[in-house]
């Protein structure tokens, strides 16, 4: 049965703390839907661990719609999350409502994530029915303005202000809010003021929800931050599997008559 916005809304009402993770590509949406993720994120993070950027900054809508068109034909019951990038929503409100559609009606996803308290256009969106998952904290598309990837809210101001933003964005029509990179006690203290869902990565476990890179959790980046859990070695697996390939090719010992045709 296909998730919806207010399935996650029923979670929260619950107290039943739910995944999501990222997702690029057909097989890998197919896999997560069949294990049971409910929602699958097309994150920007796809600039580093997919494409080879060094910050998510230069990824395109192109690519970024390629990919959710990629994750719509391998998921079957999961909502997919699309995330708007860099430049796309922040110059105008336009700009944003634009960009946005063009996710549902040419993509496939069901929703879009945002950075930052674009209020207006979360306003704009929702009235024009498309939900908006916001996102707080260490926001990676303003890495520039913010010196690097820091923990946000440590001081009062920052976590104030993040406290009201988050707030806000509720009010505003969100769905849901990413809290990334802030103390716990703070993501605890945002989720326990807020009626709609928060999902955490690097936000302790008093959130409603956790996300990762699906990468970093299968163990494939070779650096991840301190809040990633590795929940397999792929790195190992993948150069553990290339290499006997290589031997045995080598060695003439495949393919053998198992794998030839007669």
């Amino acid at each position: 049965m296909a998730v919806t916005i207010t399935d996650l809304l029923a979670f929260k009402q619950r107290s039943e703390r739910f995944a999501m993770l990222t997702a690029y590509d057909a097989l890998t949406a197919r896999l997560l839907d069949e294990a049971g993720v409910p929602v699958l994120l097309v994150g920007d993070s796809l600039a580093q661990v997919v494409l080879g950027y060094d910050s998510t900054v230069p990824v395109s809508m192109e690519e970024m719609l390629h990919h959710t068109r990629a994750v719509a034909r391998g998921a079957r019951n999961a909502l997919i999350v699309g995330d708007l990038p860099f430049a796309s929503y922040q110059a105008s409100v336009e700009d944003g409502m634009r960009n946005a559609f063009r996710f549902l009606k040419e993509a496939g996803a069901h929703a879009v994530k945002l950075e930052g308290a674009h209020l207006d256009l979360v306003r704009r969106l929702t009235e024009a029915g498309v939900p908006v998952m916001g996102h707080l904290g260490l926001t990676p598309q303003s890495v520039n303005v913010l010196g690097g990837y820091k923990v946000q809210g440590r001081s009062d101001e920052q976590a104030n202000r993040i406290v009201l933003d988050a707030k806000a964005l509720e009010e505003a029509g969100c769905f849901a809010i990413v809290l990334e990179c802030v103390p716990a006690d703070l993501a605890a203290r945002i989720t326990g003021q807020l009626t709609i869902p928060t999902i955490g990565i690097g936000a302790g476990p008093g959130c409603d929800g956790q996300v990762l890179v699906i990468q970093d959790l299968l163990g494939l980046t070779e650096r991840v931050p301190r809040f990633v859990k590795r929940y397999a070695d792929g790195r190992s697996t993948i150069a553990e599997a290339a290499s006997r390939f290589i031997g045995e090719v080598r060695d003439g010992s495949f393919p053998d008559d198992e794998h030839s045709y007669r």
